[in-house]
């Protein structure tokens, strides 16, 4: 405890929480594996000061939603087209306020920030104030970190893209709730991948990090769930910042079925209406979800959204106009006849 003092005394007091739930979970982990009998950091909590919280749920209207929520912008260790790009608008259009800070890539992966700069004009780091205006009158923002919201992990984000600690749990853990935890939110769902295309190359260490995520978020108050999802193949059938965007944007227009694309971003919706309140059933919330596809209410948030952002008014309309096209498009033919078995993704 008087380490943890110290460092309460120079002001940082998040610093001094999360120096807090570092060591409890290094207690825990000895807990696990028989090298300690309890964890003594359990036995502190509640004595040092409550940091400072931006409570974004002060945009919502009361009568729609009480909790803000935000959605997972999910492991940012994929590859291909991010759930965000999809989940957002749809859960927009069943009436909820999604405040989404996503990342850039890391490694071999494209983070959801670099899709959206695909899109012409997109502004991915707009001012506290335009964030919570977009979210309060569209439903829905997708942007980064900024300077005003988390803006140490911007750089310890970095930085772990350079030291060999891309895949580290704690430094994920902590990378990803620093953002949602400086919100203060009520409710939050993940999507850890697992598999050849994902950090987490097995099931073990997926469990491991989804493990470290809702233990350290519920810990600190944030009630979550989270979901192993599979990347051992893609999930689109492309890869690539601009060619990911066009491909959310024909799914979002109903022009396109893919099938796991869709039973993902329903599993991660259903978790959030449920946690919610806003459906009684995962039946019902699946309803709910593909109706916004339907009818074009997630379409129209995305739309809406991608203009108050800066974007083009007539984006998904018109996004292969507005998009970028490779400046050397060719086939590319296997050498025999054959099927594909499986992806080394």
């Amino acid at each position: 405890m008087a380490a943890l003092r110290k460092i309460e005394a120079r002001g940082v007091i998040e610093t001094a929480h999360r120096a807090h739930e570092s060591c409890s979970q290094v207690f825990r982990y000895a807990v696990g594996k028989g090298l300690a009998t309890s964890d003594p950091a359990r036995d502190l909590k509640g004595l040092l000061r409550k940091p400072k919280t931006r409570h974004f749920p002060a945009i919502v209207k009361p009568e729609r939603l009480a909790e803000l929520l935000r959605a997972c912008d999910g492991y940012a260790g994929t590859p291909v087209v991010r759930a965000a790009l999809y989940l957002a608008p749809m859960l927009a259009g069943c009436g909820m306020y999604v405040p989404m800070i996503s990342g850039r890539g890391l490694g071999h992966t494209g983070g959801t920030l670099d899709k959206l700069d695909a899109i012409p004009g997109y502004n991915t780091t707009p001012d506290i104030a335009l964030f919570k205006k977009v979210t309060r009158d569209v439903g829905c923002a997708i942007i980064g970190q900024t300077a005003d919201l988390a803006p140490a992990d911007k750089r310890l984000y970095g930085m772990r893209d350079v030291t060999a600690t891309v895949e580290s749990v704690p430094l994920i853990t902590a990378s990803i709730l620093s953002k949602k935890l400086a919100a203060g939110l009520q409710h939050l769902v993940m999507d850890v991948k697992c598999g050849s295309g994902a950090f987490m190359a097995n099931i073990e260490e997926a469990r491991a990090l989804a493990t470290s995520l809702v233990a350290v978020a519920n810990g600190a108050g944030l009630k979550t769930t989270a979901l192993i999802t599979d990347m051992d193949e893609p999930l689109a059938s492309c890869a690539g910042n601009a060619l990911e965007v066009a491909h959310a944007a024909e799914f979002l227009l109903g022009r396109l079925g893919n099938a796991r694309v869709e039973d993902i971003t329903l599993s991660l919706g259903v978790e959030l209406l449920l946690s919610a309140g806003l459906a009684a059933t995962p039946a019902e919330a699946r309803k709910q979800l593909r109706a916004t596809l339907t009818s074009g209410r997630a379409a129209e948030h995305f739309d809406r959204m991608t203009r108050a952002l800066g974007g083009p008014a007539d984006f998904l309309a018109n996004h292969q106009k507005h998009l970028k096209r490779a400046p050397v498009i060719k086939p590319v033919y296997a050498d025999g006849e054959g099927v594909v078995t499986s992806i080394r993704t």
